[in-house]
C-alpha cells in the first residue's frame, strides 16, 4: 500500500459553547472557548446579541491570539454563543469560521455546529434549485436556509431543519431573544448543560465549566431540545426523530480532554480502565511501561497498575513547539518528532520496554518513534495500542483519513508491526474498549468496524460551487 506522508493523527473536530443572560457574556464564552481549544485550532468566533442586534467576531488562529481586550469589547449584549473549529466539511478559510450569521425574514441569526450533516450537499442542491445563494462551504448554512424559508416560528423552524437534517450535530442557535441549543438524536456528538450564578451555560465539554466556575448539571439527552429565553429561563423537550444511542467512542479515547465528563463517563478514568484491560488482554513480558505523551498517558497508568510493570516517563515531550519552525539545512532524521518527543536514553537504555498510545492511524509517526526509542538504546519495543483498529472513515464530525490511507485497513497486525518496526504489536478490543467505558451504553463504533448508525445521503452528490477564494 502506499502510506501517506502527512502528520499521522486524527484533527480535532469543533467545540460550542454558550452563555445566557449574563453581563460578561463575551468575556465568559472567551474563557469557554479557551476551554475547548483541543477540539479545534484552524478559528474561533464569538457572536453576541444585544438589542436584537447581531455582533460577530471570527478569525483564523487560536482563541487567546483572536480575542484581544480590544475585540472583547466589540460584543455587547447579555447573551453569546462561541465556537473553534477544525474542517470537516467545507474549506478551511474564514468564510466558514463560526458562528455563522444570517439577516432574513426571521430577524438575524446565528449558528455555532459541532458534527457533520450526512445529508447536506443535497438539502443544498435542493436549496439552490429554489434559488437559494450560499455564502459559505459549510455543511451548516443549509440549516439556516430551512430556517429562514420555514413560515413556523423559531423553535418549530429548526426543529424541523433538524428532522430534514441526518448526520451528527451538538449545535446553538443565537435569535433575537432566545437560544436554541440542540443534540443529535443518536447522540453522536457530545453537549452538556452547566450553571452560572443565575446564567446558564451550554459547552460541548464539561472542562469549559472549570475555567469559568460553573456548575456543571447534566448532559444533554440524545435528541433534546433546550430553548433559552432572554432572562435565563429554561425549557426542555424531545421533539426530534428517536433513533438509537450511538455516542462517539472516540471521544473517551482521543478527542476530549481527560479532565471532562461524557454522559456520567470520567473521560480520565475510562483511559486508565482502557490501559487496565489492555494488559489483561495482551500483556507481555517486559521491564517498564512508557507513554506517548500527552495520548498515552493515562492507558499506561492503567496498564502499568494492572501489568505490574513500572511505569515510566521515557519520552519527554516539549510544551513548547509552536506552529512553525526552522528545520536545519542539514537533514536530521525525524526532526519533527524529536522536535516534540525526546527519547530519554537513561530511561530505555537495556530495557525492555512496553509502548503505549491511543491510536495509530497512517502509522508513519509512530514508526518514527519507535525508530527514536531503538536508538536511545530500547532492547525490546512492543506497542500497545488502547483502541481497536481504525479501518474505516469517520462521516460525523472528525476529520479522518480515507480507508485506504488508514494503516488498519490495508493491512494485518502482523504486517503493521513489521512495518513500524515493533518487536510485538496488540490493540484493545472493541468489546474491551465499551468495558472501558460503560459497557451498558449505545456507542458509533463505524470506525473500527464499519457499522455506521446513519445512512450517508451524500455519496455521489458533487457540489458545483460559484464563487472561489473562499
Amino acid at each position: 500500500m502506499k502510506v501517506s506522508s502527512e502528520i499521522d493523527e486524527f484533527k480535532d473536530e469543533c467545540g460550542i459553547f454558550a452563555i445566557i443572560n449574563n453581563v460578561e457574556a463575551a468575556n465568559i464564552a472567551y474563557l469557554g472557548l479557551h476551554g475547548l481549544q483541543h477540539r479545534g485550532q484552524e478559528s474561533a468566533g464569538i457572536v453576541t446579541m444585544n438589542d436584537s442586534q447581531l455582533y460577530a467576531y471570527r478569525r483564523l488562529g487560536l482563541v487567546s491570539e483572536i480575542f484581544t481586550p480590544e475585540a472583547l469589547k466589540k460584543l455587547p449584549g447579555r447573551t453569546a454563543i462561541g465556537h473553534v473549529r477544525y474542517s470537516t466539511s467545507g474549506e478551511s478559510s474564514i468564510s466558514n469560521a463560526q458562528p455563522l450569521t444570517v439577516h432574513c425574514s426571521k430577524g438575524s441569526i446565528a449558528v455555532a455546529h459541532n458534527g457533520n450533516l450526512t445529508n447536506a450537499l443535497t438539502m443544498r442542491k435542493d436549496f439552490e434549485g429554489l434559488g437559494a445563494i450560499f455564502q459559505t462551504t459549510s455543511d451548516t448554512e443549509v440549516l439556516l436556509h430551512h430556517i429562514s424559508r420555514s413560515d413556523c416560528n423559531d423553535v418549530d423552524a429548526v426543529v424541523d431543519a433538524l428532522n430534514s437534517a441526518k448526520g451528527a450535530y451538538s449545535i446553538a442557535f443565537l435569535f433575537k431573544d432566545k437560544v436554541i441549543c440542540a443534540r443529535d438524536p443518536n447522540g453522536l456528538r457530545p453537549l452538556c448543560i452547566g450553571k452560572l450564578g443565575e446564567s446558564y451555560v451550554v459547552s460541548s465539554e464539561s472542562v469549559a465549566f472549570n475555567l469559568i466556575g460553573a456548575e456543571f448539571l447534566r448532559d444533554v439527552n440524545p435528541g433534546e431540545v433546550l430553548v433559552f429565553s432572554e432572562d435565563g429561563q429554561m425549557a426542555s423537550s424531545q421533539p426530534l426523530h428517536s433513533a438509537r444511542k450511538s455516542s462517539c467512542l472516540f471521544e473517551y479515547v482521543y478527542f476530549a480532554r481527560p479532565d471532562s465528563i461524557i454522559d456520567g463517563v470520567s473521560v480520565y478514568y475510562a483511559r486508565k480502565r482502557m490501559g487496565a484491560i489492555l494488559a489483561e488482554e495482551s500483556s507481555v513480558e517486559a521491564d517498564i511501561v512508557v507513554p506517548v505523551p500527552d495520548s498515552g498517558m493515562a492507558a499506561a497508568i492503567g496498564f502499568s497498575e494492572r501489568s505490574g510493570i513500572p511505569f515510566e516517563q521515557g519520552l519527554i515531550r516539549s510544551h513548547y513547539v509552536g506552529r512553525t519552525f526552522i528545520e536545519p539545512q542539514q537533514s536530521i532524521r525525524n526532526f519533527g518528532v524529536k522536535l516534540k518527543l525526546n527519547p530519554s536514553r537513561t530511561v530505555l537504555e537495556g530495557k525492555r520496554v512496553i509502548v503505549i498510545d491511543d491510536s495509530l492511524v497512517r502509522g508513519t509517526t509512530s514508526r518514527k518513534i519507535i525508530d527514536n526509542i531503538r536508538k536511545a538504546g530500547a532492547k525490546e519495543v512492543h506497542f500497545r495500542i488502547s483502541s481497536p483498529p481504525i479501518k474505516f472513515s469517520c462521516r460525523y464530525g472528525v476529520d479522518t483519513p480515507t480507508n485506504e490511507e488508514l494503516l488498519a485497513n490495508q493491512m494485518t497486525i502482523d504486517e503493521i508491526a513489521k512495518y513500524i518496526g515493533v518487536d510485538s504489536l496488540a490493540y484493545l478490543s472493541v468489546e474491551g474498549l465499551k468495558r472501558a467505558v460503560d459497557e451498558n451504553g449505545g456507542y458509533c463504533t463505524a470506525c473500527f468496524n464499519g457499522d455506521y448508525p446513519i445512512s450517508y445521503e451524500d455519496e455521489g452528490v458533487k457540489l458545483q460551487l460559484r464563487f472561489e477564494g473562499l
